[in-house]
């Protein structure tokens, strides 16, 4: 995760087609499960989405800056603050045994 002005970027993992939608921590980077497929943009609205909630932003400040169609992407989070988002994750860090 980076600072980049107003903005955080946020690399993340994404696993298409899990059983659940789960956020965890494995070896010290992002990863996303989710129910989605990836066809036709699907993981990626259902990406957004999830980060939404979890994060507490509004959709429209989610956009995908690379790795439209990889699992690894990185996200700009408009007006954002690092270690507000750092806050927001904690709770999947601890339920995945990472510090």
């Amino acid at each position: 995760m980076k600072q980049e002005g107003p903005d955080v970027l946020l690399t993340i993992h994404v696993q298409p087609r899990a059983s659940r939608n789960h956020l965890a921590f494995s070896s010290d980077r992002i990863v996303l499960r989710l129910t989605a497929p990836p066809v036709d943009g699907a993981a990626n609205a259902a990406c957004r989405a999830f980060l939404s909630e979890w994060l507490d932003v509004a959709k429209s400040r989610i956009t995908i800056v690379r790795g439209d169609t990889a699992r690894a992407k990185l996200f700009r989070i408009r007006d954002a603050d690092a270690a507000a988002i750092l806050n927001r994750l904690q709770p999947a860090r601890r339920e995945s045994g990472s510090r």
